[in-house]
């Protein structure tokens, strides 16, 4: 039988469901790839996986897909690793520096510019080491181990979760299990089962990580929420909405 070739964003936040994966029996049934997150939607879109633990922007380059787990990378207040950062309030900004790593993150900054802070400014496709060039006015979209890593490095930090809950009511989801062509559900079954593993077992997460710039239990139980329920989906197509509407 071939196997199920399965990617997934490689930041910490997806530590806990791929801690549970890669220690059940569905490890033997898979091949699993781990890169940012725009290199594993570019994937999911060619074909080069079947799976994907993608940015959601992706779905509305997608003919059709199939959300496939009970759980997400998503928020229900401050997300803590997706921010937009500056040194002048937004107010002063001119120009955004977009995280080439990014998708969701970036189509996000662009819907709360647009109808929550009502601004209207210029988008710059960052390079590598752009952080590095978040001064004056110009600020600069981070997300992942960067944004914890940075997040006081800057005057200004604009978690980009609590903005769209403030503008909406609703959570946010960032990232969630997605295939391209529809998957068995007794695998989808023993799938959803191993992504729960590390949920349930955080403190073993945290033991197997070297991360200091941030309390990662804080991160895990409160910045991120993993549960994919109802208000995160409606979310969901509320944000898909305005992306086919606007981009």
């Amino acid at each position: 039988m071939n196997k199920i070739r399965i990617g997934a964003i490689s930041y910490l936040n997806t530590k806990p469901l791929l801690y549970g994966i890669k220690r059940s029996e569905i490890i033997k049934n898979i091949d699993l790839i781990e890169a940012y997150p725009s290199r594993i939607a570019a994937m999911l879109l060619n074909d080069e996986i079947d799976i994907g633990l993608v940015p959601v922007a992706v779905l509305t380059q997608l003919k059709n897909y199939h959300l496939i787990s009970n759980y997400c990378i998503g928020a229900n207040a401050a997300v803590a690793s997706v921010s937009l950062f500056s040194h002048q309030p937004i107010e002063k900004i001119e120009t955004v520096l977009l995280d080439y790593q990014s998708r969701t993150s970036v189509a996000l900054t662009k819907v709360l510019l647009k109808y929550y802070w009502r601004k209207n400014l210029q988008f710059v496709e960052a390079k590598e080491n752009y952080i590095d060039e978040i001064e004056g006015t110009t600020a600069g979209v981070i997300i992942g181990d960067r944004a914890l890593q940075y997040r006081n490095n800057f005057e200004y930090n604009y978690d980009l979760a609590t903005a769209w809950e403030s503008f909406t009511g609703l959570p946010f989801v960032f990232a969630t299990w997605v295939a391209n062509k529809p998957i068995d559900e007794d695998f989808i079954n023993k799938f959803n089962k191993a992504n729960s593993i590390g949920l349930n077992n955080i403190d073993a997460v945290i033991a197997e990580l070297d991360f200091t710039h941030y309390d990662l239990k804080k991160y895990f139980t409160e910045n991120i929420s993993y549960d994919f329920d109802t208000p995160k989906r409606e979310a969901l197509e509320l944000f898909l909405k305005y992306l086919r509407t606007d981009f």
